[in-house]
């Protein structure tokens, strides 16, 4: 999802932006100039040393593993953020099941939620830009609110309301660790007690290493303690090339002034025009539409159309772990996702049905009113049908390999 500054200005106010224009050597040899720089903090985030929790985020690991808050008993937050998968799905489901029976199933893909401790609250930056909030369309305004959401979802832990929630919880083992932490009257308050559950399993997130250890391969490459392939260098220079792959427009990749490892994400929004994914049953519906950031429950982007379609940048970060890949879960491998990228407009028949009239019935999974709000100004997205590629196989391939450096764990 590349973008740079001045570009997403252009997309979301229509604006002229830049392009910049570098040679592959050139991008090379600064990524090399880039990973032998940065102050203690990226050594500090290296350092993967377990601090003991906290009594609140001891409380949200317990929470955060506990089934029987579900409607259907069978459901946690880990169920479906698994800490094997990088805190994502194991499955390939295009969505995840849920509900009372575990039968019903969502609209979105569940996305992985390391390093979102690092997020904002949503807002429009200096540019215009819509920046931060969590889930794939913001309107979560921190880690707490996104993760009491879930236990009132009809398709997810589907309790009929938020007084159930506390019910379940004043009967779980540790109902007694809440009440000595939060007071022993807290269950008769169902708003305090869902609000402090919520802040539980958010320090949980804050503190537990597993969901920002920034142990990649890439980690080390930066902090000069591993050296990259041939291949995921190249991959590296193409995905930081303006004018190749042109990633790290949205997903930096180089350490921060004051030598913070990168997020590869700049928490920002975009819209590529997504296959429409036959596997939702919802998308069964031909009048149904899942138009992102401007249909937010609560109204708040309403008077936002040019929003609508825009889903949220996700971090890069282990996305070789993933088994479905776009906010609708519609492909299932890097090399789909990275091939429709550069081919979606020089082969849009590969992507997108037919018209009665074999015509392409392109950015199908949008109303034609929103169109024109697809990202198709930048670079790989700045094609038409006989273009050449911005990537060719084998360059997605390098790419892949150098994705694939992204994922913790790594061991020298």
């Amino acid at each position: 999802m590349p973008r740079s500054a001045s570009s997403r200005t252009h997309h979301f106010a229509q604006l002229a932006a830049p392009r910049g224009a570098l040679l592959l050597c050139v991008s090379v040899l600064l990524v090399c100039l880039l990973s032998a720089c940065g102050g203690g903090s990226g050594d500090d985030a290296q350092s993967n040393s377990a601090a003991p929790l906290s009594s609140s985020a001891a409380l949200g690991e317990k929470i955060f593993q506990d089934t029987t808050l579900s409607a259907s008993g069978q459901q946690s937050c880990s169920t479906c953020h698994n800490p094997a998968n990088a805190h994502a799905p194991s499955n390939s489901l295009a969505v995840q099941l849920g509900g009372a029976l575990m039968n019903l199933q969502g609209t979105r893909q569940t996305p992985s939620i390391r390093y979102l401790n690092f997020n904002t609250s949503f807002h429009f930056d200096d540019e215009g830009t819509p920046t931060g909030g969590f889930f794939w369309d913001g309107r979560a305004e921190s880690l707490a609110q996104q993760a009491g959401a879930p236990f009132v979802n009809p398709f997810e832990m589907a309790n009929a309301d938020q007084a159930a929630v506390v019910a379940k919880l004043s009967q779980a083992p540790y109902a007694a660790e809440f009440k000595q932490l939060y007071g022993d009257a807290i269950f008769a308050d169902v708003d305090a007690t869902v609000q402090r559950m919520g802040l539980a399993v958010q320090q949980y997130q804050r503190e537990d290493r597993e969901f920002h250890s920034f142990t990649s391969k890439y980690d080390s490459f930066l902090l000069g303690k591993a050296r990259l392939s041939d291949q995921e260098m190249r991959g590296l220079a193409l995905f930081n090339s303006p004018t190749k792959g042109n990633c790290a427009g949205c997903h930096p990749s180089a350490r921060a002034a004051d030598g913070a490892m990168p997020l590869f994400t700049d928490f920002t929004y975009d819209n590529l025009g997504v296959p429409r994914n036959p596997e939702i049953g919802a998308n069964a519906d031909p009048a149904y539409f899942d138009l992102g950031l401007c249909a937010r429950p609560d109204g708040s982007m309403a008077a936002h159309p040019e929003l609508c379609g825009a889903f949220k940048v996700p971090s890069l970060r282990n996305v070789a772990l993933r088994k479905v890949f776009f906010h609708n879960g519609r492909f299932k491998t890097l090399k789909d996702t990275l091939t429709f990228y550069v081919q979606r407009d020089t082969h849009p028949e590969k992507w997108y049905p037919l018209n009665p009239d074999s015509s392409v019935n392109k950015f199908d999974d949008l109303p034609a009113q929103y169109h024109g709000n697809v990202n198709t100004t930048e670079v790989p997205y700045n094609r038409q049908p006989g273009d050449a590629l911005a990537l060719s196989d084998s360059e997605i391939d390098d790419v892949i390999a150098f994705l694939q450096t992204l994922s913790d764990g790594y061991v020298p």
